[in-house]
């Protein structure tokens, strides 16, 4: 199987860095994920090597997030089988082979037409999903998705990477353009922006983190029509468990103080 070269730098560089710990914790004896086909991407990719090293801690992290809006959206899907997913920014995020919804949701991928093109040339067609070339950021993108059917837009490691103003459009977009259903994203403090700043991984694509959210119910409050359903912070039971013993012990210190506990979050509203 011929390798593909990639030549993406800054922000579109971080899909490396999800894809290899998705495969990485995918090939562990008690992997969350199942995702195999993220590790068969990491093997027809040109240059693996060269992603972006990551530890153990941040590879269980980044695969207990995925999972958790793996579930938020399959969830979703079960309640609306005409359901519409909305997957902005989705790099080479796999999670519609992990899914695999039925044929009855239609699917849709967003993100810059280089990342796009990229994914075609990896990904099998799939009747029902669509891939739409675009910055998330720009307008006429959100004309192509059903605005007659639920929809759930689902945003992993992508709004972060925004300036505030760029996040606030966005979401004032979709709750005024679609027909209803629910946003679920990760946020982070700007104390949480900070420390994923040192982040060796993160840094070494030069992506700049900008976006940052104290107050989960402040989006309520600026954006009417949003409602906040569920906030998690904290790693349950079994996943702490597979933590390194200095990361069980920072997750134990953040749990007990709520100005830490903010720093990391998975989100979910209904619009």
């Amino acid at each position: 199987m011929n390798a593909e070269r990639i030549g993406l730098h800054g922000v579109q560089e971080t899909m490396l860095v999800t894809l290899r710990a998705k495969a990485a914790e995918s090939a562990l004896p008690d992997t969350l994920l199942n995702d195999h086909f993220a590790a068969e991407l990491m093997r027809r990719l040109d240059g693996p090597a060269h992603a972006p090293d990551i530890g153990h801690d941040m590879m269980i992290g980044i695969a207990v997030r995925a999972h958790m809006l793996d579930r938020w959206t399959s969830a979703f899907t079960e309640r609306h089988p005409d359901a519409v997913v909305l997957n902005l920014g989705c790099g080479l995020d796999t999670r519609v082979l992990r899914l695999d919804p039925p044929a009855s949701v239609s699917w849709f991928d967003v993100d810059f037409p280089d990342v796009i093109a990229l994914r075609q040339r990896l990904f099998p067609d799939r009747a029902g999903c669509t891939a739409i070339a675009s910055s998330i950021t720009e307008r006429d993108w959100i004309d192509a998705i059903p605005n007659d059917r639920p929809v759930i837009v689902v945003a992993e490691g992508v709004l972060p990477y925004l300036s505030d103003q760029q996040v606030r459009d966005l979401l004032r977009r979709i709750v005024s353009c679609l027909a209803g259903g629910e946003i679920v994203f990760d946020a982070y403090s700007h104390l949480g922006l900070e420390m994923l700043r040192f982040n060796s991984a993160l840094r070494a694509t030069g992506a700049e983190l900008r976006w940052g959210m104290e107050d989960a119910r402040a989006l309520e409050r600026e954006l009417p029509g949003l409602t906040l359903l569920e906030e998690i912070s904290e790693y349950d039971a079994a996943q702490l468990a597979r933590l390194s013993p200095m990361a069980r012990i920072a997750a134990h210190v953040v749990s007990v103080l709520p100005m830490l506990r903010r720093m990391g979050r998975l989100l979910r509203y209904r619009f």
